[in-house]
């Protein structure tokens, strides 16, 4: 299953697309019956928390840098100084995602989950990594639960990347049904958009995939991949002209573009 190449900013902390979760809800608690407790404020944090938070914001600075190993010593140091600190642990789950050391982010999500249950964007870390080894039934648990959470603010981003995950793993009417609701809790997600309107062409819904897509490419978001989508999309309903006018943008915009290429080929199954 092609992803459209914006998708890759899942990976992106610095984006804030999808996973960044990196410092959470900072000093949210949780107490002994699972509820969350008051949040913590500058008076009430001890001296080794205010010092892990430190080192937790240079880290999270030099992650988004792409400085992935000075990022994990300033986090060595954040839990030299509060092991308990469930952030941090979270942050050093995407950098070591980042180093593709799928163990040593599995063992930092886990710990991060342990410190903090409710923590609902370390939950959406946790379910992407298991959706990258492809064990999609316990990824699909973990979006669950962070979706479920009342406190957690990033349905959205949860169920976007609930869809792509389903998608990739072929259940193709359950990832529509997850973007369609990624979508009307956020319309202007454009990897949303494109990944919804390119389900429905696959899946031969072409009336409602045109809908999709006609918006995205209407807005300043648009590039050659969705033009791309736009393109096949008309093609299949007939629409020349629509078409025609997609390709003059495509091939004026984005000339050296693998899609433009593909359509002076006429290799619209690409």
């Amino acid at each position: 299953m092609k992803f459209v190449r914006i998708a890759t900013l899942l990976l992106a902390c610095a984006a804030a697309l999808l996973l960044y979760g990196c410092a959470g809800n900072p000093g949210a608690a949780v107490g002994a019956n699972g509820a969350r407790a008051e949040i913590m404020t500058e008076s009430d944090e001890p001296d080794n928390r205010k010092r892990a938070r430190i080192r937790l914001e240079l880290a999270a600075n030099y992650f988004q840098q792409g400085q992935t190993n000075v990022a994990l010593d300033e986090l060595k140091q954040a839990l030299i100084a509060d092991p308990t600190f469930a952030d941090a642990h979270n942050l050093r789950g995407l950098v070591y995602m980042r180093l593709n050391d799928n163990a040593l982010a599995e063992e930092s999500f886990r710990r991060a989950m342990t410190l903090n249950p409710r923590d609902g964007d370390v939950l959406h870390n946790y379910g992407w990594l298991l959706c990258q080894q492809n064990r999609y039934s316990e990824s699909t648990a973990m979006f669950a639960r962070a979706i479920a959470l009342p406190s957690y603010g990033a349905q959205p981003k949860t169920l976007m990347t609930q869809g792509l995950c389903q998608i990739r793993a072929g259940q193709m009417a359950e990832g529509e049904r997850s973007l369609l609701q990624s979508y009307e809790l956020d319309a202007g997600n454009p990897v949303t958009g494109y990944n919804l309107a390119d389900v429905l062409f696959k899946r031969g819904n072409l009336t409602q995939a045109q809908f999709y897509i006609r918006r995205l490419n209407n807005s300043n978001l648009a590039n050659a991949e969705t033009l791309w989508l736009g393109i096949k999309v008309e093609r299949g309903l007939g629409d020349r002209e629509a078409m025609a006018q997609l390709a003059n943008q495509l091939k004026k915009r984005f000339a050296q573009s693998r899609e433009a290429s593909a359509y002076d080929r006429g290799a619209f199954n690409d």
